[in-house]
């Protein structure tokens, strides 16, 4: 009887774990630079301070987000990766304030290696979400790919008034963090085979948990700036954040929620290398303060649908942490200043 060919897992056709896939910060820098933004009184966040989704003004009233995300697999089940990707998808209507509509899907599939019923799986998985989150996910576009990648094209709608930016920090805000870190190590140690279950089972629970709770409290706390933490890591997306806003931040690097098991993994090799990028991106703007390197490699986390952070007044961002709940915590304040981040 001939030999079976070993089955591949899921995660095995990705080149990366999950968000980590992104385009590196600096490159992502550096292109749009060579970009002429778009121009126009309706277009209310365009692509210069490196928000979440473009904001189309339709009236007084109503404004238009618009926002697409897709990757590789992050685990070996269909149907929780397409939810992971959806998730991390619709997060970032959520993180200007908005609510979404409807999604397309975006696919790319190794038919001659993996069945359609896998697909059909994997579609399932965002559909689901869409219909736990009240959007609905109609049609999209599929290419064969020797890489299997999944995600949405979504839009959602907010008030031209109430919108939620990256150059929305003020001097004296305290900030929150509404998901623990941590994805980017486990997703590449289920890569590898070496995950154990807790920390897996962790990590999908966080990953498949919605934003959308956790952008109420932010809009009920007064917040104006806001991002969701994914590939560019937390040290990242504050970065950008600190910049566009004219402010510096100071992190508590205790008060950070880490996901459990983490920084064992983290500590045996399983770091991804977008981490390391954004940690090397960040580097000419952080001031460390003594912290360990693996302190710093998992501020730096290239996560895959990870929590918000938002600035709010202190009073405010407690008040929102205590409604939200465990692993929601405020990890810093900022001051106005230049876009530098100091960690304590």
């Amino acid at each position: 009887m001939p030999d079976l060919a070993p089955v591949r897992r899921l995660s095995q056709f990705s080149h990366g774990a999950g968000c980590g896939c992104k385009l590196g910060p600096a490159v992502v820098a550096d292109l749009l630079r060579t970009l002429t933004p778009a121009r126009s009184a309706d277009l209310l966040v365009g692509t210069e301070t490196g928000d979440d989704a473009a904001v189309w003004r339709l009236d007084d009233e109503r404004a238009l987000v618009a926002t697409t995300d897709f990757f590789t697999p992050v685990v070996d089940d269909p149907r929780t990766w397409g939810r992971i990707a959806a998730q991390n998808a619709v997060s970032d209507v959520y993180a200007m304030g908005g609510r979404p509509l409807f999604a397309l899907n975006l696919v790319a599939w190794p038919s001659a290696e993996l069945p359609v019923s896998m697909l059909a799986d994997v579609l399932a998985g965002g559909a689901e979400i869409g219909a736990e989150s009240g959007f609905a996910v109609v049609g999209g576009h599929s290419v064969d790919d020797p890489e299997p990648k999944y995600g949405l094209v979504v839009i959602g709608e907010v008030h031209p008034q109430r919108v939620l930016t990256n150059a929305g920090l003020r001097d004296g805000d305290a900030l929150v963090l509404t998901k623990a870190l941590g994805t980017g190590v486990v997703t590449t140690a289920i890569k590898a085979g070496t995950a154990p279950q807790g920390p897996a089972d962790a990590a999908v629970a966080s990953m498949t948990s919605s934003n959308a709770p956790a952008a109420r409290a932010a809009v009920t706390a007064g917040a104006t700036g806001c991002t969701d933490v994914t590939g560019f890591g937390l040290l990242g997306h504050l970065g950008k954040m600190a910049s566009a806003s004219g402010v510096d931040a100071v992190l508590d690097v205790d008060a950070v929620p880490v996901l459990p098991g983490v920084r064992e993994l983290a500590a045996a090799g399983a770091v991804p290398g977008g981490s390391r990028r954004n940690r090397d991106w960040v580097a000419p703007r952080l001031d460390a303060g003594g912290r360990t390197e693996l302190d710093v490699l998992l501020l730096a986390d290239a996560q895959t649908s990870g929590g918000l952070l938002f600035g709010a007044a202190p009073d405010a961002a407690a008040t929102a942490v205590a409604r939200l709940g465990p692993p929601a915590a405020v990890i810093g304040a900022v001051r106005t200043g230049t876009g530098r981040i100091s960690l304590r």
